[in-house]
């Protein structure tokens, strides 16, 4: 693919109000397969990175996320660019990629990577799931025990099981309110930090459709916000004032910029 067809290929997916451009450097490089640059809105891939097209495509639609995300934050101020809302919106972009034909992962072009795949769903992630949600129950157990015995449960938890008292709650959690071990312990985590049974079912139903665990942060914090306008408006006036102070600053080097212009000139 040449550097339109990718511009091309980008702008199906979403379109954007901020012009930008892509190019092929032709180069290969040990650190990075592509960049984005804020200030010049260029998507740079380095092209002789990729086997095929399909992880050309992968890497544009990295980049193209930041350039949506810098669209809309009004610039890339931040260290902290692969934020989770970034990751959200890069999978976002990758699943639409997917449903038009444009982008596939590719497991099916290796028999022995998909059975790998289940075997580490069914044998390793599932059944983690199972184990942490047995220990969990454990614990409870444990807990009642200490009680009746007299025993400090922090203290039985810090120094005898030597377990971080987070990770202990956690565990007790996920197995009182009877999440579902197939998705793996980590993903249950998640689903158990909701609030409500109904933002938990919401939550086990996005992991069912396969998103990302960014997504369902972002899509659940999303419905929060939706949910209290307050804190929606609160996030919109900072949103709206670090913009301010961006472009401010933008402004001063532009002047500068002039006055060293008009002072050569």
């Amino acid at each position: 693919m040449n550097q339109d067809q990718i511009k091309e290929l980008l702008l199906r997916l979403e379109e954007t109000g901020l012009e930008f451009s892509v190019t092929m450097t032709g180069k290969k490089s040990t650190k990075v397969n592509g960049l984005y640059k804020p200030d010049t809105h260029e998507i740079l891939l380095h092209n002789k990175n990729f086997d095929n097209d399909n992880q050309l495509i992968y890497t544009a639609i990295h980049e193209y996320a930041h350039h949506l995300q810098c669209e809309r934050d009004g610039g890339m101020r931040t260290a902290r660019c692969h934020s989770a809302t970034f990751w959200a919106r890069f999978h976002g972009l990758l699943a639409k990629a997917e449903s038009e034909g444009l982008y596939h992962i590719g497991l099916e072009q290796s028999q022995e990577l998909s059975a790998l795949t289940e075997e580490i769903r069914t044998k390793y992630l599932e059944e983690n799931g199972k184990l942490m949600k047995e220990l969990g129950a454990l614990l409870a157990k444990a807990q009642a025990l200490c009680k009746s015995a007299g025993v400090r449960y922090e203290d039985y938890i810090d120094r005898v099981l030597c377990l971080p008292r987070s990770a202990a709650r956690t565990a007790v959690k996920v197995s009182v309110l009877d999440i579902n071990p197939s998705m793996g312990y980590e993903t249950m985590k998640i689903v158990a930090a909701q609030g409500s049974p109904e933002k938990r079912a919401a939550a086990e139903e996005l992991f069912r459709s396969r998103q990302s665990p960014d997504s369902v942060k972002v899509q659940l914090a999303k419905k929060r916000d939706e949910d209290d306008p307050r804190q929606r408006l609160e996030k919109e006036k900072w949103r709206l004032e670090r913009t301010i102070v961006q472009l401010k600053e933008r402004l001063e080097q532009v002047d500068k910029s002039l006055s060293i212009i008009s002072t050569v000139s």
